[in-house]
């Protein structure tokens, strides 16, 4: 084994511990001392599985290790990579706002149009900036899908987190995906790599609060960010993990993140149908989701969520196995 790559293990590793051990303190700390952000009155639109109201603020953890990893990357690695970027910093713009969303919506109940309207701003700086999904020589063909793809992400871990540990254990399992593809295509020293490392740890420290029965929710502040910081990573890493060859789809960068998000997509495309269908908005909350279905039949939240992690455990699988 050479050096660099005991070096790349020892602080990946280390800072890996030391954000799960973070992510744990800050969301105890937010537990003991904010109460109520994220809890809604009973006239709002939001419906959760459970009846009790709990503070959503796991989302906070997610952002701060998420800046604590880019902070760490200059320290240990290639300070220019991250702040001469113009990809990065749209990554880091584009996060941000989603943050800036969620946390608003969990503080004031966001309409619905300034909602859509801040996700799609999301969308167009990541196009701006360098981050669009390629796989047609048709710019505007591009631009379409990008939006799509980032609007319909962030709107996917929202609906899906509406059970304990269901959207946390999705995106651990996202996130997992996407460094399995950046191990085969020998991108471990990219700030990405770091970040998603990062990301992962928070989650995984969150899980602890989350799982139920939780102690807290993410709330759309978490929700949020990860659906914008997911799906520009998808971009960057599964749809464009190679180039479009002529004005033909690659069948690979089709079928890739379709595979590594197939849970939250197809529970948003199940609910939309079937709210549509009956006459109803589908941005209006309701028990019809993949989970509650899981429920009716018998099983316990746990179980729920274990499935759900199984499922997607499954597709990072099927990723090692495209990538081999």
């Amino acid at each position: 084994m050479s050096p660099d790559i005991h070096y790349y293990i020892t602080v990946y590793g280390l800072f890996f511990l030391v954000s799960i051990l973070f992510s744990f303190l800050i969301n105890r700390l937010f537990l003991k001392f904010v109460r109520t952000l994220g809890i809604r009155n009973q006239d709002d639109t939001i419906i959760r599985w459970g009846s009790q109201s709990k503070p959503a603020v796991g989302g906070f953890s997610f952002y701060i290790i998420f800046l604590l990893s880019v902070i760490s990357y200059s320290v240990f690695f290639d300070s220019n990579q991250v702040f001469l970027s113009k990809e990065f910093i749209g990554i880091l713009l584009a996060t941000m706002l989603g943050f800036l969303l969620g946390l608003a919506d969990d503080a004031y109940n966001t309409r619905p149009f300034l909602k859509f309207l801040t996700q799609v701003t999301c969308a167009v700086i990541l196009m701006v900036t360098g981050t669009e999904i390629t796989l047609s020589y048709v710019e505007p063909v591009n631009y379409l899908i990008t939006i799509i793809w980032v609007v319909g992400i962030m709107n996917s871990l929202n609906m899906l987190d509406n059970m304990d540990a269901i959207t946390t254990t999705v995106s651990i399992s996202i996130i997992l995906s996407a460094i399995t593809v950046m191990i085969f295509h020998n991108e471990v020293e990219s700030v990405y790599f770091m970040i998603l490392t990062g990301v992962t740890a928070a989650l995984v420290g969150f899980l602890y609060f989350n799982w139920h029965p939780s102690k807290m929710y993410m709330g759309d502040t978490g929700s949020q960010f990860l659906g914008v910081f997911l799906a520009g990573i998808g971009i960057k890493y599964l749809w464009n993990a190679e180039p479009p060859s002529g004005d033909l789809i690659s069948a690979r960068n089709l079928l890739l993140p379709l595979i590594v998000f197939i849970m939250p997509l197809i529970d948003t495309t199940t609910v939309v149908i079937n709210r549509i269908s009956k006459g109803k908005s589908p941005f209006v909350g309701g028990k019809d989701h993949t989970t509650h279905a899981l429920a009716y039949l018998g099983l316990s939240d746990r179980q729920v969520a274990l499935v759900f992690w199984i499922m997607t455990l499954i597709s990072l699988l099927l990723v090692v196995i495209i990538e081999r």
